[in-house]
C-alpha cells in the first residue's frame, strides 16, 4: 500500500520538482500550499496547475498571513533585488528572505501529517543555489525533523515517525530541472519569479529568475518561462 506524503508546493520549479519525485518514489501526494501575505498570487495559481496537472490526493491552500510582521520583500513594501551578478547573491542573506517561512510551512505541514497518519514531508529546498536562505541548509532540515519526532503526540505514542525529505538539497539548478525533465515535469506551468507583472509574467531579472535561467542554460535545455516584455533571455 501506497503511504501519504505532505509535499509542501508554491508551485516554483523546486516545488514541482519534488511532487513529481515523491509521486515518482510511490507515495500518494497531499500538496500543501500557502497563502501568506505574498505580494503576489502568480505562485498559487502555478501550485494548483501543478497539483491539477501532476496529480495529487488533496491539494490545501492554508493562510498564514507573514505581512503582518513584514521584515521581507516578498512581504512588504521593499524593492525586489534586481540584476544582481552571483557574486552579489553569494554575498549575506537577501531581503527576500521571509523570516522563519520554512520553520512556520513545515510546523503546518507537521500538523497535516499527523492529522494525515503520514510519516513523510517533502520539501524543495536547495542548498547550492537558495541565496543564503537559513532555513534551506541540511543542518535546519535534520534539527526540523529531530524536533518533530519530539513535537506530536502520534510520535509521543509511537504511532509516527517523521522523516523530512528534501530531495534536491545537494543539486544545482541544473540537475534539479535534469531531474525534472526525466520526469516529465512540464517547467511551463511554473512560476519563480519574486516580481511577477499582473499578467503573471516573470521579470527576468530577480535573484530567483536569475537562479532559473542560468539553470536551463547550463541544463542546455530552452527555457519555458513567459518573461515580461522588456526582458529576452539570451541562450
Amino acid at each position: 500500500m501506497a503511504k501519504k506524503a505532505v509535499v509542501l508546493l508554491s508551485g516554483g520549479l523546486d516545488s514541482t520538482t519534488v511532487l513529481a519525485i515523491a509521486k515518482d518514489e510511490g507515495f500518494l501526494p497531499y500538496a500543501l500550499s500557502f497563502r501568506y501575505g505574498q505580494r503576489h498570487e502568480a505562485e498559487l495559481a502555478a501550485a494548483a496547475q501543478v497539483a491539477a496537472e501532476l496529480g495529487v490526493e488533496e491539494h490545501v491552500i492554508a493562510d498564514v498571513n507573514l505581512n503582518v510582521f513584514g521584515g521581507s520583500a516578498l512581504t512588504a513594501a521593499i524593492d525586489v533585488p534586481k540584476q544582481r551578478s552571483d557574486a552579489e547573491m553569494s554575498q549575506g542573506i537577501p531581503v527576500t528572505y521571509v523570516p522563519a517561512r520554512n520553520t512556520v510551512f513545515l510546523s503546518i505541514a507537521l500538523a497535516w501529517a499527523e492529522v494525515l497518519e503520514a510519516d513523510d514531508i517533502f520539501v524543495g529546498v536547495n542548498a547550492l543555489d537558495y541565496s543564503g536562505y537559513p532555513d534551506c541548509r541540511p543542518e535546519y532540515i535534520h534539527a526540523f525533523e529531530q524536533m518533530a519526532n519530539l513535537a506530536t503526540k502520534a510520535a509521543v505514542e509511537g504511532r509516527q515517525q517523521i522523516q523530512i525529505h528534501a530531495p534536491l538539497i545537494e543539486l544545482s539548478k541544473a540537475q534539479i530541472i535534469e531531474r525534472g525533465l526525466e520526469l516529465g515535469v512540464d517547467y511551463a506551468i511554473t512560476h519563480s519569479c519574486y516580481d511577477p507583472d499582473q499578467e503573471g509574467r516573470a521579470c527576468g531579472t530577480c535573484d530567483s529568475c536569475s537562479l532559473r535561467i542560468k539553470g536551463f542554460r547550463e541544463a542546455g535545455v530552452a527555457d519555458p518561462t513567459r518573461y515580461q516584455e522588456r526582458f529576452e533571455v539570451v541562450a
